[in-house]
């Protein structure tokens, strides 16, 4: 009997014949889950779904292989009318993008920006620009896109950037492939004709050069992409490389630099680059708040990469908890604090404007430390130098 439906399938069933049942990783499903579905770690499945049910019940996971092996399962520990989704949740994004008009949609996305989001995206993103200094006549911008949420929507701001700017300067949408899927790959360039973004694609083959790097995989590749970045805008004539970090990257940052590094420091919001003079790396999302990312991208009902990793994108590893990360960790514990303490991000975000260093014990500076007994006992001897007050 077959077990697999496709999701045309599916959409010819009447809503109330079925249940949509998401098995993936909790992680996951924060990118987006399919309308009416509901979460159930395949561990649970056995003992929540009840034998027999007049619903037909229809498990997915990222791209259709983890569920089609939990749904011949279940049948045969006698669990009936258990299907599995074909392709998964990348099966139906891919469904879901050929069937939208991308002229509406980029217009509709725009007119969004700049009216039901204005305040909390077009605003902090225009604020950031003023504040750090981070677009100058003249300037031809790398706004380098990764095909997650946060750097199209970036595309986006600059998009209507350059339509309402008072001065001219030049951007360029980039896209490197360092070794995706696919499936990856034909999101994003989907979601670039959609969304009208004109995006220019460079390969690299990163992926498989750190994939047998077992110690810091990832802060190789980070490394790695960042300077494929860099060169191959400098090659177009680009001053600068625009990421699309944002509020919560920085706080989070901040954290994890404490809890994991033994060092305070934060995500700059612009940067030179040590490896490449003339070039400059800018944050121009800085004061965005990720939880307003996720609202614009549901408003437009829009479907983005989840993991564009090649150790994390495959479906055998959609549930597996062992590739939580440290900013997983770290995003649970502001969640938790923010009960008690409601104003602890904005805390967290501005402790690295108000360092005092004369309550330091040592702090870097040019690649040098500095220890408060340097200057010591040179206080002592000067007393009008003013002294921070015993605790």
């Amino acid at each position: 009997m077959e077990t697999e439906i496709r999701i045309e399938t599916l959409e010819g069933w009447a809503a109330e014949t079925y249940r949509l049942i998401d098995i993936r990783e909790a992680a996951m499903q924060e990118y987006g889950m399919l309308p009416g579905a509901e979460a159930i770690r395949p561990e649970e499945l056995a003992e929540t779904l009840p034998r027999e049910e007049n619903k037909k019940r229809v498990l997915y996971c990222t791209r259709g292989q983890y569920s089609r092996e939990m749904t011949d399962t279940l049948r045969a520990q006698g669990f009936f009318e258990v299907y599995s989704l074909q392709g998964g949740y990348f099966g139906w994004l891919h469904h879901q993008m050929q069937k939208q008009e991308a002229e509406q949609l980029a217009k509709r996305v725009e007119g969004s920006i700049q009216k039901k989001f204005h305040k909390k995206l077009w605003s902090r993103f225009t604020k950031a620009i003023r504040d750090y200094e981070l677009v100058q006549k003249g300037d031809k911008i790398a706004v380098c896109i990764s095909g997650g949420k946060d750097s199209m929507l970036m595309a986006k701001l600059f998009q209507e950037l350059k339509r309402h700017n008072k001065f001219a300067f030049e951007v360029e949408f980039l896209v490197m492939d360092p070794g995706y899927s696919p499936e990856n790959r034909r999101v994003i360039e989907e979601n670039a004709r959609n969304l009208q973004v004109p995006i220019r694609i460079f390969e690299s083959n990163i992926f498989e050069s750190v994939y047998t790097i077992e110690k810091s995989p990832c802060y190789l590749c980070a490394r790695m992409r960042r300077g494929h970045l860099y060169h191959y805008a400098q090659e177009l004539g680009c001053n600068k490389i625009a990421l699309g970090h944002h509020y919560d990257d920085v706080i989070e940052t901040i954290l994890m630099g404490m809890l994991w590094g033994a060092q305070i420091q934060t995500m700059m919001p612009k940067l030179h680059s040590t490896n490449f003079p003339g070039m400059e790396l800018i944050r121009p999302m800085y004061f965005i708040r990720e939880a307003d990312i996720q609202a614009w991208r549901d408003a437009n009902h829009l479907h983005f990469i989840q993991c564009a990793c090649k150790f994390t994108d495959t479906c055998t590893t959609c549930n597996n908890e062992e590739t939580k990360s440290k900013r997983m960790e770290v995003k649970a514990l502001i969640r938790q604090m923010k009960k008690s303490n409601p104003g602890v991000e904005n805390h967290i975000f501005r402790s690295v404007e108000n360092v005092n260093l004369d309550t330091i014990i040592a702090y870097k500076k040019d690649h040098r430390k500095v220890h408060f007994l340097d200057e010591y006992d040179a206080k002592e001897e000067n007393p009008a130098q003013e002294q921070p007050e015993e605790n």
